[in-house]
């Protein structure tokens, strides 16, 4: 046997007298006066003859008797002990010639102090076993002496005296550097308390479209207006949903912990109004508090600004630059943030680059995260400006903003009418309006078709339009003229159609050049080229004059910087360039730009607002172009176009089919931005089989509207797990009640692993066709458990950090229950009500003060059986007679394996990185095991398992990433001996 892998443990009792007497004692002292205090100097050896050749000799024999007296395996050839005894008592006496203080020898540690001691001693002349034993042995040994330096009279002291030497020197030093170095954290503290004040100030409103309050007036506070929006993994292989805001806030949706176990690097894709600016408003005024985000220094990096004319992306030192502290922070602070990893780093808009810039605001940030790898990164973008996975090398998680569900129209229009001060008769009109027109609620998806709802709701006293070219088309007839008009304001009056005109000509100018910002310079040259064919603007003066009241009047545009434009919102540019292409007869341009994302918005509003002709005209050429992308822009453009030729419609539709089903996620995504229209060409749940059913089902999903929850109905008894477990998870992103009622409760066998985070879901489940398998979430009431449970049977259940008070009762005698997890439930105390329950599937991850042992007894059907995190006090005696498990995970404390030869139904074991063989009983009870296949040990335990275990069905031997070294050939032993298992390594293991 490889004595390298064997652990020389010997009993301090024993060890320390007969290290005691290689060595003289000492008075006290610090022994400063002969110095140095070589090794030598005290050494029982030499001229003092204190301790004999002879002596030494019968020394190095009782270490190499105490060493072997270890139980296992003997680790030397039988006969060698002699030949391992002279040669250490021949290296032990190289310790008289070692010119080293113990001082020394203590900071060199046992390893490198044992090896002093052989290239101070002759070679051992030993075969290969017996010299792995002496090195092992000799280190051991010394790992004793250093031990005896340490506590022997003068070493203490002395040591004492050189720590405080040392400090010394090292204190003399550092004021030496910190008297040149001016001092910085003083200014750096002062300077963050002003830039996060500063964000607070500048983040902290938004703007309320079109309501009749004062100039300047119509903003309110983020706190009030902030409605918690959710995003999805595109992947969407976790969890489907959680709230955007937790990503790194706090707000009892989900802990800032949980969210980060989806990374600390998110690209966030969303639809124009959907919420990302104001996601990075949100995150930039948390810092300045104590939530989650205390401690971090935000960067709000909207890339429009920092690239309008054409300027270089920032370095870190020029992260202020589009704020009014540009040059103010002490010199290298930025620096200083980002390598201690504080920053937290909002990039706002790479879709608001033109195209061809984003390759090098890539390479940006690549350089950004290669620099500062350590800090928060929060990156925006529409969902087709950049292709899938643009930053997934760079280690970044993507979330995509989904439409606002009904309970987040909701909570919007309230928040809205509170601060709009607008009334609860009107609120209570508007949501029943929303509630039961589905033409309406299809509209209200984002925050900012909300708002406008909401904004033309109370204008027009509770009428509303219809469409969205229309729901456009008022909102500007509101912000351009009605508002000044019915407020009986003094100002000059001047027309929606000339205002139109001129503010087309500047959305056109940003569209074509791909830009969302305009300086002012140039803004008023364009309106300064457009007033000879506008006369009726040249009432209120020159190009500047006419810029400011658009400016100042309209609510359309804004002023980011002295120097900049922009309008309020891109939606507004989009409609308004889309105008002007019409009027200039541009129809060439727009399909011309079908594969820009840019102009996606921008041909669908010219769909929306172009005579007959020009709808047919457009979608006609986007046909012939034929590309994939814009067959779907002209199948989302149907939807827009009032009056067309049903032949066109139908031509439509045909090229449509060719992309349905949708070849892979990415389609299946891009095919729902389409909306309802594509609801209609997708496969029927009884016709579609495997990857077709599971990909029309995503497709289904992303359109997001509630005609959706028909259509997923019908895939209720589909048999294809991965199409159910989307249909469970899909749950989130529609009205709570009618999806259950509709879906969740047809589902047939019932849904699996549901997740239920809140009281309100949990009631929405009212009937299914079996037991449903739930995973109840930490926002769960105790009170709203044990109501549901009454009245409804459960399959599984799965409690995460279910706070839910100390004991089980409410599923005392649910005889339907078959799956059990319980993870993080702090306070359970009682298990009892378990007792005699039918469960066959169990994992508790709890503590280990919990009693097991009569529980574990009781379940006659256990077939898997998963313990983390608890000791001892259990056996594998206590598993019912009656039971035949087939699993058993363990990650415990070192288990005991009596009673685990019995358990002969076992093909999966898992033991845990602790486990070691304490006697020979432990293999004769896994080599019981006959029919097992498949075992997980600590690397450790191999060569125990090639030499004491048979295990004749055994086909995997998985072991633990552990840092323990291999006995050379132990991998071609354990082969031979299992010839038909796999080696496989676990990467990754829990720890109790």
């Amino acid at each position: 046997m490889d004595a390298s892998v064997v652990g020389i443990r010997l009993a301090s009792g024993v060890v320390t007298p007969l290290v005691k007497k290689l060595f003289r004692g000492e008075g006290a002292g610090a022994g400063l006066v002969d110095r140095p205090v070589r090794i030598s100097s005290y050494v029982s050896l030499r001229e003092q003859r204190v301790l004999s050749r002879d002596d030494l000799r019968r020394l190095a024999d009782k270490l190499v008797a105490e060493a072997l007296r270890a139980p296992g395996e003997q680790p030397l050839p039988p006969g060698e002990e002699a030949g391992v005894a002279a040669a250490l008592a021949v290296t032990l006496h190289s310790l008289g010639d070692l010119a080293l203080e113990d001082a020394q020898a203590v900071e060199m540690g046992a390893r490198a102090f044992a090896a002093e001691l052989r290239k101070a001693a002759p070679a051992t002349g030993l075969g290969r076993d017996a010299e792995l034993f002496h090195d092992r042995l000799l280190e051991t040994t010394c790992l004793h002496i250093l031990h005896f330096f340490t506590t022997r009279s003068t070493y203490i002291p002395a040591a004492l005296v050189e720590q405080a030497r040392r400090q010394a020197e090292v204190i003399a030093k550092i004021d030496a550097l910190l008297a040149r170095i001016p001092r910085q954290d003083g200014r750096d503290a002062e300077f963050e308390r002003r830039y996060l004040a500063y964000l607070a100030q500048r983040h902290s409103t938004l703007t309320i479209f079109g309501i009749d309050l004062p100039p300047g007036s119509a903003r309110w506070p983020l706190d009030a207006a902030y409605v918690s929006l959710e995003v999805v993994s595109p992947r969407l292989d976790g969890p489907a949903r959680w709230p955007a805001a937790p990503l790194w806030l706090h707000d009892g949706s989900r802990t800032a912990d949980a969210s980060f176990h989806h990374g600390s690097r998110i690209l966030l894709r969303g639809e124009a109004g959907s919420g990302k600016t104001t996601l990075i408003q949100q995150l930039a005024v948390s810092a300045d508090g104590d939530g989650a985000l205390a401690g971090r220094v935000p960067y709000v990096l909207p890339l429009r600004t920092l690239t309008r004319h054409g300027e270089p992306l920032p370095a870190a030192k020029d992260f202020l630059a589009a704020t009014a502290l540009k040059g103010q922070a002490p010199e290298g602070w930025e620096d200083r943030v980002l390598r201690a990893g504080r920053g937290l780093i909002l990039v706002d808009g790479i879709d608001e680059i033109p195209e061809a810039e984003r390759a090098r605001a890539r390479d940006w940030l690549v350089d950004l995260f290669a620099a500062y790898p350590d800090n928060r990164w929060l990156v925006t973008s529409r969902p087709s400006a950049v292709r899938p996975d643009w930053l997934a090398g760079e280690q970044f998680t993507e979330l995509v903003l989904v439409p606002m569900n009904q309970a987040a129209v909701a909570a919007f229009v309230t928040r809205w009418h509170t601060a709009a001060e607008a009334g609860e008769h009107l609120r209570g009109q508007l949501l029943e309006s929303l509630a039961t027109k589905p033409e309406l609620a299809r509209l209200a998806t984002n925050p900012l078709l909300c708002g406008l709802i909401c904004a033309l709701h109370r204008e027009r006293r509770g009428f509303l339009p219809a469409g969205r070219k229309e729901l456009y088309t008022a909102a500007l007839s509101m912000l351009l003229h009605r508002r000044d008009r019915e407020r009986d304001l003094r100002l000059t009056e001047l027309a929606e159609e000339p205002q139109l005109q001129l503010l087309q000509r500047l959305a056109s100018w940003l569209i074509r050049n791909g830009r969302t910002e305009i300086g002012r310079d140039r803004a008023t040259a364009l309106i300064a080229a457009a007033l000879p064919a506008v006369p009726a603007a040249q009432a209120l003066g020159d190009a500047g004059a006419v810029l400011r009241h658009l400016l100042d009047r309209t609510g359309l545009l804004r002023a980011p910087t002295e120097d900049t434009l922009e309008f309020v919102h891109r939606t507004f540019q989009d409609f308004l360039g889309a105008r002007a292409a019409l009027d200039e007869g541009s129809l060439g341009e727009l399909t011309r730009h079908a594969e820009d994302d840019q102009w996606e918005d921008v041909i669908r509003m010219a769909v929306a607002q172009g005579r007959p002709r020009e709808r047919a005209a457009i979608i006609g050429d986007l046909l012939v172009r034929g590309s994939d992308r814009a067959v779907l822009l002209a199948l989302a453009s149907l939807e827009y176009a009032a009056e067309l030729e049903p032949e066109l419609r139908e031509d439509v539709r045909t090229a449509a089919r060719r992309l349905i089903p949708p070849a892979d996620t990415n389609a299946a995504e891009a095919l729902g931005r389409v909306g309802p229209l594509v609801l209609d060409l997708l496969p029927r749940g009884g016709d579609a089989r495997g990857s077709d059913a599971l990909l029309s089902v995503r497709a289904a999903v992303a359109a997001g509207s509630e005609e959706a929850i028909g259509y997923l109905a019908g895939y209720c008894r589909h048999l294809d797990e991965a199409v159910r477990d989307r249909l469970v998870r899909a749950w989130d992103g529609f009205d709570t009640r009618r999806y259950a009622a509709r879906v969740l409760a047809h589902m047939d066998p019932p849904p699996r692993n549901l997740v239920v985070d809140s009281d309100d879901r949990l009631a929405a489940l009212a009937s299914f066709t079996g037991p449903p398998d739930l995973h109840i979430g930490s926002k769960v009431s105790r009170k709203a458990l044990a109501a549901f449970l009454a009245r409804q049977p459960v399959s599984g259940l799965t409690f995460w950090y279910f706070g839910g008070g100390t004991d089980l009762e409410f599923l005392r005698g649910h005889t339907s229950l078959r799956r059990l997890v319980i993870n993080g439930w702090s306070q359970l105390g009682d298990l009892s009500p378990l007792h005699g329950l039918p469960l066959e599937d169990v994992s508790l991850y709890i503590g280990s003060d919990l009693p097991l042992r009569e529980a574990i007894a009781s379940w006659p059907r256990l077939r898997t059986l998963t313990l983390h995190g608890r000791d001892g006090a259990w056996s594998f005696t206590d598993v019912s007679p009656e039971a035949r498990p087939e699993a058993i995970e363990l990650d415990v404390a070192d288990p005991d394996l009596v009673g685990l030869g019995r358990l002969t139904s076992l093909r999966r074991l898992e033991l845990g990185r602790s486990w070691r063989p304490g006697t020979a009983a432990a293999w004769a009870e896994l080599s019981a095991l006959k029919d097992l296949r498949e075992i997980t040990v600590s690397c450790a335990v191999l060569a125990g398992l090639a030499e004491f275990t048979d295990l004749p069905s055994l086909r995997i031997v998985r072991y633990y990433d552990d840092a323990e070294p291999w006995e050379d050939g132990i991998e071609d032993r354990l082969l031979r001996l299992f010839p038909h298992a796999e080696l496989d390594m676990v990467m990754e293991a829990y720890e109790g």
